[in-house]
């Protein structure tokens, strides 16, 4: 049976080892015990080194749910609430993380492994843990009252096509389309929401190129999962403790331009860098494709020229841009635990820049005549190129 630790002496302890970094032995543990004034026995000092440990090592009480195999996101909302998806929506873990401070030392130390801080003076933080796992950690008064955890899980290696399709995510109909617009190297932008499957459709989309090409991907941070043997992945990095060594997406485009590319992959398009992927795009580097947060594929214009207008591009400039750059939208959705390919269309542009999605697949209505005629159009002049 455990025996009972006043939380303050937990969390002074933790603090002392945590400005004096080195093994969490029993030896250690006692010397920082002695600093406090009070006693232990044997037993509730061996106690202490196993809370200490677990508090110290990884992300604590929630490694062991980041580590259960189905597990894609954790959160945490406060010490006692917290969730986890485990592949059938968010369901409620029954642990604690003992008090708000215990909460925000373990938020601070995660942060620090990932080279950033968290502070009174930074007090929100993404960033990549060593292991793969992406968290985002905001600290009061932006939280209110509890420190905040976001944890993305990735997956230790991505899906593949068949995979998808045998699961429902890409409709049958649509799964001999897809193949070919990645034969004929079609530009193409991939939309939804959060959580919607836009990066595992990416990545499996991406597994399937020809192995003779060379693949460029920049992210934000790293998330694409590509089953493929020449793939250069580069990450964005945020300045560091000193405010200092950022490395924007924009200047990650640029630079993967002079690394001869036959494939340019925005992981995901969120900010000025879409200038420089659209002019990519309409430069001859074909195959290009990135991801983009929108609601519907018609909605996907509006959020270039927003996106745009923060590269300094007019929303004209942009449909000028779209028009010419983008073959096709993919649309993904989630509804409840059911995520997959809701609508497929091919951009067009009137005499007035004015865009319009035309649809060639939709999940209610199937194939649209005019769309397939379409696409399949721009299919041919890319095979004839």
């Amino acid at each position: 049976m455990s025996e009972w630790i006043e939380p303050a002496l937990i969390a002074e302890v933790r603090d002392h080892l945590l400005e004096n970094p080195g093994p969490v032995t029993a030896s250690a543990v006692a010397t920082a015990v002695q600093r406090t004034g009070r006693v232990l026995g044997a037993g509730a000092l061996l106690e202490l080194v196993s809370r200490i440990s677990a508090q110290l090592a990884g992300a604590g009480p929630i490694q062991p749910i980041l580590d259960a195999p189905g597990t894609t996101d954790v959160f945490v909302n406060g010490p006692r609430d917290i969730w986890a998806d485990r592949g059938a929506g968010l369901e409620p873990v029954p642990i604690s993380l003992g008090t708000e401070s215990d909460v925000r030392a373990l938020a601070v130390r995660l942060a620090g492994l990932g080279g950033r801080r968290l502070d009174d003076s930074s007090p929100l933080v993404d960033v990549r843990l060593p292991d793969g796992v992406r968290l985002n950690a905001v600290i009061p008064p932006l939280s209110g009252d509890t420190t905040v955890l976001s944890f993305r899980v990735p997956r230790a290696s991505g899906f593949r096509l068949d995979e998808l399709l045998a699961d429902g995510f890409v409709p049958a109909p649509a799964h001999e389309l897809l193949l070919e617009v990645l034969a004929r190297r079609a530009n193409f932008l991939i939309s939804g929401g959060t959580g919607s499957g836009k990066t595992v459709l990416l990545g499996a989309l991406l597994s399937e190129v020809a192995a003779d090409q060379r693949l460029l991907v920049v992210e934000d941070s790293r998330e694409l999962l590509i089953s493929h043997p020449h793939v250069v992945q580069l990450a964005a990095r945020q300045s560091n403790v000193e405010g200092v060594g950022e490395v924007a997406m924009t200047d990650l485009v640029r630079n993967a331009l002079r690394m001869r590319p036959d494939r340019l992959v925005v992981g995901e398009c969120r900010g000025a860098e879409v200038r420089d992927m659209l002019t990519a795009l309409n430069t001859g580097h074909e195959g290009g494709c990135a991801t983009i947060h929108a609601n519907t594929a018609q909605a996907v214009t509006a959020r270039l020229e927003a996106l745009g207008a923060l590269a300094g591009m007019s929303p004209a400039a942009v449909r000028s841009q779209m028009a010419t750059a983008i073959d096709l939208v993919i649309h993904v959705r989630r509804e409840g635990n059911t995520r997959g390919i809701a609508q497929i269309a091919v951009p067009a542009a009137d005499r007035d820049t004015r865009i319009e999605m035309l649809p060639v697949w939709d999940a209610g209505d199937g194939f649209s005549e005019a769309g397939v005629t379409a696409v399949r159009r721009l299919l041919e002049q890319r095979a004839a190129t």
